[in-house]
């Protein structure tokens, strides 16, 4: 009350607060006062109290709820919504106690609010009060009688989802049955409150004038009188029967205000309709009381009559009706025919206004109701009602409304009926109704086509129908009679009208189709009616509307506009057997109307030819095909004998004068040129003869008209005419237009063009005599047309394809082919052959057709070649279809434009061309086509010559083929094509060919099928020594075995010793894959070695030696036996003796000769020890003769691929050489092999520029192959083989040799993985990795240490490593990540053999770690942390979705095998690296996992990748006695070289990832077990106890057996069949004995420790060294005997005097080993520091845990 800084008045010593005026109110009235607004009543509370007064009631409102109902009372909308809302969750949320708190507050607040101008307002208001409800529930009771009047008033409310909210309340508080009562309860109360709002309150007095505009109060006050009006009216439907009475005075003194009638005219629509409802409520449930008061209730409702709003309206009828039916003498009181009646006209005169279907409905009870006193004098009073009533028809709302018009028609009949059952007997009033209203009324329906939509006819036949059962079931009664004589008085008048609208000579169609509607459903029988009263409406969008839909439409109008005349015949069944159902009395009136209408009609037709009235007689015979109407239509002729007709159909004519009429007038009609529509007709031709007995006397007219038309003397008159140029020119012209039109427009429908091209179909399809209906030439320019159009649909999308003119192409196409005799083949039609033929053996992606039509097509051309191979005479040479698709199929095959889908498209399409030509009768033919699609020799040279060299690499590599010469085009760039070479698709088709042909067997010329054989095995070879094939490729290969295209299916067909001859011919000649594919064919065993051998019998026959001869004795090496390799070898040997320079690298020289040796070789089939020293001497003198050929230190750009490859092959020979030579070396030949091979190797290293060279990409492999077989070599030396060796050897190697190969190829790996990031382990570029990597393996942990790679240090990185050792683990680590498994596993081993060296340097700093006030923890190497860390990304990417415990196959070599793969090792380091550290360290690194996470990550992974059953599947065929082996029990060798056990890479290494978690921390396992889920626990559970846990057990129990750890005062035993560790502590006199069960589930279930002997030792102490043995044990991740080993420190410690720590009760801490050092200096007890920590940052206080004083 005024600004802060204001001068106060004089005296006022306080500021002005509300607050104190409550409490000083309260002081002098003993109360809290409760007026808060306007218009409320003053008896309830509804003040929420402030702080300073009335303390005793305001403490049972929770500070919350008082806040909330204090925002309640503000004005702000905004406030008092978010309030209640707030007001609502709260009540949710808080006890019930507290919320009972609010029940005194909440009525008035509720009273108050429930009125409130904001919609939303109020029904957050309903909404929250239903959660009030729910809390409280009955405790609600007290207050209920000042609430319910407003809760009634809110269930009316106009806002329907608060009207809603409040009904939601309401039912919540009481089920429907307690409904009444609680109305009952309150009735007193609820009738006060409205009456006090209708009687006494006003705008001003509800809203505050001063603050509510005007608008707004006048709104309120509107609503607040609607919703008071309805509550009452709900007051009296729910009040039962019983407690009425108790409210009559009440409503009594309610009638007795005028104020309260006046609301029947009240300008607010929404409060007379409330009004008249609860007038409507007042009659039916007071009706007494309304007696007393009909002076006021008849006025005020019945002259009313005319209120047209339409909210008003339904209720205003409904209590007209009432006031009718409840006061008997209402007339009195008002004058009807001066007030009402007027009214009553005005409105249904307008048709209702627009209200026709709420107020015609009532009109019937209305009449009804109206005593005879007030209609007299009854004819003019009905006269005028009825003619209001169709006056109401012409009003605009009615006729633009289908319901409106169906209300007024549906009254009308109505009211008809009920007065002339009324009045039945009146002559003048049955007369007005027929003459003056019923027959005028179906005149004007006839003259306007607007109203026959409407149910007028269904009504009538409705009427008539209940007037003629009423005649039936009532004969002798005379009011019958009397209706007998109306009906027959109807029938007379409306012959006039319909015999009036149908004799004029220009009759309108509306009135001709208005009375052959009407006649249609006067015939339908009574039960046909009903099921036509409801029209299924649907809603559709104008796009959907078919084309052909449109056609239909307008097929409809055209026949007439009355869609629902149409509807009505659609149904046959009961139409044409309906006359028998039909009354008599309306039956003979009916038919004699029929027979004038028809008699008239043909009248017209015969002498005005009016074709109005032909199709009037059309659809009259549709609806009454009798004979009596045909015997009309007839007349005199009817006698007349059909002539020149067959017996049956003169009999037929006699017997039926439907089928005389037939013969006599129709066919006459169909004649008539000039008539555009005859449609009808045939509707004519369909009602005669369904006048026949049965099917077969139809079926003889039928044949009989048929013949009429298609006699040959006919056609021999008209075929000049059809094979004229007019006709002819007129097809092509259509032919054109269908085509073009279509491609063009595209929207055409297919209902119009289908006939159109029928007609096409027919013109080539139909012959007489062999011959065309029209000229040859136009037949060929409509086949030119056709051709033209399918060309252009590759243009065209397949939407567009889909929807044009292809579809009928195929159809006229396949109809002129299946008709088509073999003289009628012509040029054109072979070509539309081909073009049809072309579009199927394409691939849709080319053609955009979609699978229909290319199913069509097919047959489309089938049907072509079908006639092509079985017309006479028909050749090869004569086809120019076989011509031109033999050169597009080469075409095709030979442009290396072919992708997989395309390629399959074109062998499914020849697969069914050449079983279509297998049919010909020519048995040449087949055979001849193929060979015309054979390529010659040099066709096939240049297509293998275009095939990529890359697949070279591999044979290279594996040493299979030797080269020394480059023979790559390109400088080794994979090709990223998606298309096909052509060699490959050319076998493949050709074999297709084959395959299908020989099922016929025929003989091909010149070898072909041994050719196509032979280059279908070059296709597959190429494709098989590829490195890393495209998916295309493993497509094609794919799809050539689901094709049955396999070498296995070809060699059947063919000749093998004349496929070999071939084979072996072409690799003498050619080298290569030739001589693989020999191999290869050996290897699948296709080839027996006995038909292999007379080819290679001489051996002398391959020398001297070529390229072809080298590479078929390289491929024939592993098949060949010891005796042949001897013979081979025998000849190589002299040949390497004595060669000039030149000589050594030629083929035919040192080169050759040395590499068939190598092969001999590599299968071991060279024993003799002194061959071998024999051919390393000759090396050795090459050396010394020309050291230039041997490339040592050199730059190799310069080098010839010809020393290259005698390099490559010396070095193959050394690495052999070392294998399988088992006799001792000199010291000098160890000289030569070993600085030859460091020598080769710093070639290698300084050419790293030069690796995209294949060769020296080769050279680089075997250079470090060499040196990989020399380390592995001297790392498997025994002190048996030492002996052999030259002094020095060992020494030698190890300081010198292997150092020079690790300090060489280090960097060379930090280099080449520095350069590629992502290249696949099989790829050639990567092929050096392998050996190189493997050779990693073997460098020492010394060699590593004194490593010469740049510094690699990352800033702010953690560590407390030296630097050199840090830049090691820096470049190593992230290769983990590498896409190359040799990568990954070579750095695993280097980083393993660091891993236990690194914890010390942790150690030496912990001391920083001791003492800190918080949860020590420490990081393993910061740079694997981080390794991992991006690993778990990459992980949960592969493996994130796949539920635990589902099994997880990860493809070998896939990019996820190598994420998974470096996660994996990365952890076996990790695991490594913490089972080095020492225990106290151990539990700073697992503090540290813990809080990363990264162990349940890993977990989790590792149930997704271990196997359901990880044993080996060798161990099967074991004894089942030994335990099998499995994953756990087996060691892993991860191999470089090996590959054939990678697809158990990942599940046994995951297996051994598994059991080092298991082994080196087993608590962080068993803290993961326990808190997974249920299902995870169990699979965890399962798998561990049944694979792993005897395996750990096992180990746990031998390591104590075997530890060589000594005790001073203890001794352990372990026993492993019963899985117990014993420990006996003795110290002078005590004896302490501890048993420790390992669970069947270790180390996941506890470890249990049991009490054996107890000595000397209290209870209490006993029991806590126990708890410390089995904490320990059970949350610490170490061994049992590091669990004793801390459990003893802690015993010594305790009887040396150290007290424990009142925390932990140990007094070594169970983290880092430290003694309780923290005083306290109150107490004096000691803590540890970590322990106080705990404490103080778990309670939140610093005070000591005894004695509770605060810790300094």
């Amino acid at each position: 009350m005024g600004g802060k800084n204001k001068q106060r008045t004089k005296g006022n010593l306080r500021p002005s607060n509300s607050g104190r005026a409550a409490e000083l109110l309260a002081k002098e009235k003993g109360t809290v006062p409760g007026f808060i607004g306007f218009g409320t009543s003053q008896s309830d509370l509804g003040y929420v109290p402030a702080i300073q007064g009335a303390e005793e009631i305001d403490s049972l409102v929770d500070s919350d709820f008082r806040m909330v109902l204090r925002k309640l009372s503000k004005k702000d909308v905004t406030t008092k919504l978010k309030a209640m809302q707030e007001f609502g969750t709260m009540c949710t949320e808080r006890d019930t106690e507290i919320v009972r708190g609010v029940l005194p507050y909440w009525p008035r607040i509720f009273c108050k609010i429930s009125l409130d101008h904001d919609r939303r307002v109020r029904e957050a208001t309903q909404q929250a009060f239903e959660k009030l409800i729910l809390k409280v529930k009955k405790q609600l009771a007290p207050y209920l009688k000042s609430l319910m009047g407003y809760w009634l008033m809110a269930q009316c409310d106009t806002y329907t989802p608060a009207a809603f909210a409040a009904k939601d309340a309401f039912e919540a508080a009481f089920p429907p049955s307690k409904q009444p009562e609680a109305i009952a309860f309150c009735k007193d109360e609820i009738t006060s409150v409205l009456q006090d709002h209708l009687i006494k309150e006003t705008p001003n007095t509800l809203s505050d004038p001063q603050t509510v505009p005007e608008e707004e109060r006048e709104a309120k006050f509107y609503r607040v009188v609607t919703c008071s009006l309805l509550a009452l009216k709900k007051l009296l439907c729910l009040l039962p029967d019983n407690e009425l009475d108790s409210l009559e005075d009440k409503f009594k003194s309610l009638l007795s205000h005028n104020k309260f009638w006046k609301y029947g005219k009240h300008n607010v629509p929404q409060i007379r309709s409330a009004y008249f409802e609860l007038v409507s409520a007042l009659c039916q449930r007071i009706p007494q009381l309304m007696k007393e008061e009909a002076s006021k209730v008849s006025p005020s409702v019945l002259l009313s009559i005319d209120d047209s709003d339409p909210i008003v309206c339904p209720a205003l009828w409904e209590a007209v009706l009432y006031t009718l039916t409840t006061i008997e003498d209402c007339w009195h009181h008002v004058n009807a025919k001066k007030s009402v009646f007027p009214k009553l006209s005005t409105v249904i005169r307008e048709g209702g206004r627009g209200l026709a279907t709420v107020i015609y409905p009532y009109l019937l009870p209305f009449i009804s109701r109206l005593p005879q006193s007030i209609t007299d004098p009854k004819l003019d009073f009905f006269k005028n009602f009825l003619t209001s009533l169709i006056a109401g028809l012409s009003a605009e709302r009615t006729k633009i409304s289908f319901s409106e018009c169906s209300a007024v028609v549906s009254a009308f009949f109505e009211c008809l009926r009920f007065i002339m059952q009324q009045n039945l007997g009146e002559e003048e009033i049955e007369q007005m109704l027929v003459d003056d209203q019923l027959i005028p009324f179906i005149d004007a329906v006839l003259k306007d086509p607007g109203l026959q939509h409407g149910q007028l006819f269904n009504h009538l036949a409705e009427t008539l129908s209940s007037w003629e059962a009423k005649v039936d079931m009532e004969k002798d009664d005379k009011m019958a009679h009397k209706l007998e004589d109306v009906l027959l008085h109807f029938w007379e008048r409306l012959s006039e009208i319909c015999v009036a609208k149908i004799n004029e000579p220009e009759t309108d169609v509306e009135s001709v189709l208005g009375v052959s509607n009407l006649l249609q459903v006067l015939q339908k029988p009574k039960s046909s009616l009903k099921s036509n009263k409801k029209k299924n409406g649907k809603v559709r969008f104008a796009d959907e509307i078919s084309e052909s839909n449109k056609e239909n439409e307008k097929f409809v109008s055209s026949e007439g506009k009355n869609s629902e005349g149409i509807e009505l015949t659609t149904e046959p069944s009961l139409t044409h057997n309906s006359s028998d159902l039909l009354s008599p009395l309306r039956k003979k009136p009916l038919e004699d109307l029929v027979c004038k209408l028809a008699e008239m009609s043909i009248n017209y037709v015969i002498e005005q030819k009016s074709e109005q009235h032909l199709r009037f007689l059309s659809t009259l015979l549709d609806s009454f095909s009798s004979n009596q109407v045909f015997k009309m239509l007839l007349g005199d002729e009817k006698q007349r004998i059909v002539k020149a007709k067959p017996l049956e159909i003169a009999k037929l004519a006699q017997k039926h004068p439907a089928v005389q009429f037939l013969y006599r007038k129709l066919i006459d009609w169909l004649n008539e040129d000039q008539r555009k529509d005859s449609g009808f007709l045939v509707d004519i031709l369909y009602s005669a003869l369904r006048c026949c007995d049965n099917d077969t006397e139809r079926k003889d007219v039928l044949d009989d008209l048929t013949k009429a038309c298609s006699s040959s003397d006919k056609h021999a008159l008209v075929t000049s005419w059809l094979k004229g140029d007019i006709l002819g020119e007129k097809l092509v012209n259509l032919a054109d237009y269908l085509c073009n039109k279509d491609l063009e427009s595209k929207v055409s429908s297919e209902s119009y063009f289908s006939e159109r091209w029928t007609l096409l179909s027919l013109v080539l399809s139909q012959h007489v005599k062999n011959d065309y209906l029209i000229g040859e030439v136009y037949v060929e320019r409509i086949i030119v047309k056709l051709h033209e159009t399918l060309s252009k649909t590759k243009n065209l999308s397949e939407a567009e394809n889909s929807d044009s003119s292809v579809s009928f192409i195929c159809d006229v196409a396949y109809n002129y082919f299946s008709s088509a005799k073999g003289c009628l083949l012509m040029p054109s039609s072979e070509d539309l052959l081909l073009t049809l033929f072309q579009l199927c053996a394409q691939s849709k992606e080319k053609t955009h057709l979609p699978d229909f039509l290319i199913s069509k097509l097919k047959n489309t051309w089938l049907s072509g070649v079908n006639l092509l191979v079985h017309q006479n005479g028909s050749t090869y040479k004569e086809s120019s279809f076989l011509r031109l698709s033999v050169q597009w199929l080469k075409n095709q095959v030979q442009s290396s434009s072919l992708d997989i889908k395309s390629l399959q498209s074109l062998l499914s399409a020849v697969d069914d061309l050449l079983n279509a030509l297998r049919e010909s009768e020519d048995s040449y033919l087949l055979g001849v086509y193929i060979g015309s699609v054979m390529p010659n020799n040099s066709e096939w040279e240049k297509m293998r010559q275009s095939l990529p060299m890359q697949w070279l690499y591999r044979p290279l590599l594996e040493g299979r083929l030797s080269l020394n010469y480059e023979c790559f085009k390109t400088d080794f760039k994979e090709q990223d094509t998606k298309t096909l070479p052509s060699h490959l698709c050319t076998s493949a088709l050709l074999s297709k060919m084959i395959l299908v042909a020989l099922k016929k067997k025929i003989t091909l010329e010149n070898n072909e099928l041994e050719i196509i054989i032979a280059e279908l095995l070059y296709s597959l070879q190429w494709c098989e020594e590829l490195d890393n094939p495209s998916s295309f490729l493993t497509g094609f290969c794919e799809m050539l075995q689901k094709m049955n295209i396999t070498y296995d299916n070809l060699r059947v067909l063919g000749n093998t010793s004349g496929l070999l001859q071939l084979l072996f011919n072409r690799s003498r000649e050619h080298g290569t894959l030739w001589s693989l594919i020999i191999a290869k064919l050996i290897l699948s065993r296709s080839i027996s070695s006995d038909e292999v051998k007379p080819h290679y019998k001489r051996k002398e026959g391959f020398f001297p030696l070529t390229e072809g001869n080298l590479h078929t004795i390289q491929s024939l090496c592993p098949f060949l036996s010891n005796e042949e390799k001897k013979e081979f070898s025998a000849q190589c040997i002299p040949a390497l003796l004595g060669w000039t320079k030149k000589d050594l690298c030629s083929t035919d020289g040192g080169f050759g000769h040395l590499a068939i040796f190598n092969s001999c070789l590599q299968t071991r089939s060279v024993d003799d020890g002194e061959l071998l020293h024999g051919i390393l001497k000759i090396i050795i003198s090459w050396k010394k003769e020309h050291e230039d050929i041997f490339l040592f230190s050199c730059n190799l750009s310069e080098a010839s691929p010809e020393v290259l490859g005698v390099n490559i092959e010396i070095m193959r020979f050394l690495s052999l050489f070392l294998k399988y030579c088992s006799s001792p070396l000199a010291e000098n030949e160890w000289d030569f092999i070993m600085c030859s091979m460091l020598a080769w190797l710093e070639t290698t290293s300084e050419n790293q520029a030069l690796y995209s060279v294949p060769l020296v990409q080769l050279f680089a492999c075997v250079s470090c192959d060499l040196a990989c077989d020399l380390s592995a070599f001297f790392d498997s030396t025994t002190r048996d083989t030492i002996g052999s060796f030259p002094v020095n050897l060992i020494s030698e190697w190890k300081d010198f040799f292997s150092q020079g190969i690790h300090s060489l190829l280090l960097p060379i790996l930090v280099t080449v993985t520095g350069e590629n990031k992502d290249i696949s382990e099989t790829s050639f570029h990567n092929a050096m990795l392998k050996p190189m990597c493997e050779t990693l393996t073997y460098i020492s942990k010394d060699q590593l240490l004194s490593h010469k790679l740049p510094a690699r240090l990352i800033a702010d990185q953690k560590t407390n490593l030296p630097e050199y050792l840090q830049t090691l683990l820096n470049t190593l680590a992230p290769l983990l990540l590498f896409r190359a498994r040799p990568v990954q596993i070579a750095v695993y081993h280097m980083l393993y053999k660091l891993m236990p060296e690194l914890p010390q340097y942790d150690q030496d700093n912990l001391k920083s770690y001791g003492d800190e006030e918080e949860e020590p923890a420490l990081s393993p190497p910061a740079v694997l942390m981080s390794l991992l860390s991006t690993q778990e990304d990459l992980l949960e990417n592969v493996l994130g979705c796949i539920p635990v415990g589902q099994i997880v196959t990860i493809k070998p070599l896939s990019e996820d095998f190598c994420y998974v793969l470096g996660y994996l090792l990365t952890w076996k380091l990790i695991l490594t690296f913490f089972k080095a550290a020492s225990s106290q360290l151990r539990a700073l690194y697992s503090m540290y996992l813990r809080k990363t996470k990264s162990l349940n990550k890993l977990l989790y992974h590792l149930f997704r990748l271990m196997p359901e059953n990880p044993t080996y599947s060798e161990t099967t065929i074991e004894l089942s006695n030994k335990d099998p082996k499995t994953f756990f029990t087996e060691e892993l060798q991860l191999s470089i070289r090996e590959t054939a056990a990678l697809p158990y890479h990942i599940p046994h290494l995951a297996c051994s990832v598994y059991h080092m978690t298991l082994k080196d921390l087993p608590a962080m396992v068993r803290l993961w077990w326990n808190s997974s889920e249920k299902r995870v626990f169990n699979i965890v559970d399962r798998f561990t106890s049944k694979y792993v846990s005897n395996v750990l057990s096992f180990q746990e129990i031998s390591s104590v057996q075997t530890s060589t750890q000594l005790f001073n005062g203890m001794t352990v035993k372990a026993r492993a069949t019963t899985r117990e560790v014993m420990a006996t502590y003795t110290i002078e006199d005590i004896v302490i004995e501890l048993i420790i069960q390992l669970p069947s589930n270790y180390p996941l279930g506890s470890i249990t420790v049991e009490s054996g002997k107890r000595v000397g030792v209290a209870v209490q102490q006993w029991r806590n060294w126990m708890l410390q043995l089995s904490t320990y044990l059970t949350h610490q991740n170490g061994s049992i005997m590091e669990g004793l080993a801390l459990w003893k420190n802690n015993v010594d410690k305790r009887f040396e005097g150290v007290e424990d720590c009142m925390i932990c009760f140990s007094v070594i801490h169970g983290f880092n080993y430290s003694l309780p050092k923290k005083a306290c200096r109150t107490c004096k007890k000691k803590f540890h520091s970590a322990c106080l920590y705990k404490w103080f940052t778990s309670s939140n206080k610093s005070t000591c845990p005894l004695c509770r004083e605060t810790f300094f």
